[in-house]
């Protein structure tokens, strides 16, 4: 699997498509316990985006806006306006649908669509991590579609209606990321601009295929067709530490999730990532993360609220 694909695999929606909110001026929308991201794209009109801190950021129909949390922040048709009303309250980052709505309503002036993504995975984060607050991706056509698809659902319904939107907002949300890294101004973690490396893009595409692998500088060396030396100077280069730390804090990455799985022992999750015991995986679990596996997983139960617990279904297994 391409390593973006498997950062983004574990973004899901959870019924947080609002297919109603249609929007004539003067409005404003108040997105309160935002999570971390949030998805905003208008299938009609425009607003602002306006965060807590930072500058107002326009986004239009067949644009798509992704707004980095916890902050709360607004959806308006007028950031300037000291106090504009009516103001509506959406908790969590939006509200989940409801009915269906009167076909009548998609021809509102706004009518917007959005999903709340809470990303408690630690996956993913090693690549949003370095998202600005509000980024903006522009249309490019691609997207026009699927937009008239969305419409079509939102205004008939059907049988697993939800589904099939959050669905479609999950697959909106990763091609808006794609696209946004891929654009200039954009900020991309060290790695991800280096797998375009003929050496050093070698060697991260084996390391996140099979992390459980007990690769060496080496071996990494062999499989990218040069020398130790090169590779070592080379990866360190580009990706700002050497082949092995890099792995190591990967596989760490990936023992998180996994241990968030309470069927997974300890030592399951050692052998998972690529190490024989318990013991030698949670010394390097404690140098890197600050605490061991066990005090870890404790935190994550407790942190967990209780109808995330109730529901909780496994995180997917990224190694087999």
């Amino acid at each position: 699997m391409d390593v973006v694909d498997t950062l983004l695999s574990g973004v899901r929606g959870r019924g947080s498509v609002f297919g109603r909110s249609v929007l004539r001026p003067p409005w404003s929308l108040r997105f309160t316990d935002a999570p971390y991201l949030t998805l905003c794209t208008p299938l009609r009109g425009a607003g602002w985006i306006v965060p807590s801190t930072g500058t107002p950021r326009r986004v239009s129909t067949g644009e798509a806006a992704i707004v980095r949390g916890p902050e709360p922040f607004t959806f308006t048709d007028d950031p300037a306006a000291p106090a504009p009303a009516p103001t509506r309250e959406v908790g969590g980052g939006a509200s989940p649908t409801t009915a269906h709505a009167d076909p009548g309503e998609l021809s509102g002036p706004t009518v917007l669509l959005a999903g709340a993504y809470d990303v408690r995975a630690e996956v993913p984060h090693h690549l949003l991590r370095v998202l600005p607050t509000v980024l903006v991706v522009p249309d490019n056509g691609d997207c026009a579609p699927l937009r008239d698809y969305l419409e079509s659902q939102i205004a008939t319904g059907g049988p697993g209606r939800q589904t099939v939107l959050d669905r479609m907002l999950d697959w909106l949300l990763v091609c808006a990321l794609r696209d946004w890294f891929d654009r200039p101004e954009a900020e991309r973690p060290q790695w991800y601009a280096a797998l375009g490396d003929d050496v050093v893009g070698a060697a991260l595409r084996a390391l996140h295929d099979d992390p459980a692998e007990p690769w060496t500088t080496a071996s990494l060396a062999a499989r990218a067709g040069v020398s130790r030396t090169t590779l070592a100077k080379r990866f360190t280069e580009l990706v700002g530490e050497g082949p092995v730390s890099y792995l190591t804090g990967w596989r760490m990455t990936l023992a998180a999730d996994l241990l968030a799985r309470p069927e997974l022992t300890v030592a399951a999750v050692a052998r998972r990532v690529g190490y024989a015991d318990a013991f030698g995986f949670s010394a390097a679990f404690k140098r890197v993360r600050g605490v061991s596996p066990t005090a870890f997983r404790q935190g994550l139960t407790a942190a967990e609220p209780d109808d995330a617990r109730a529901a909780r279904v496994g995180v997917a297994d990224p190694v087999g």
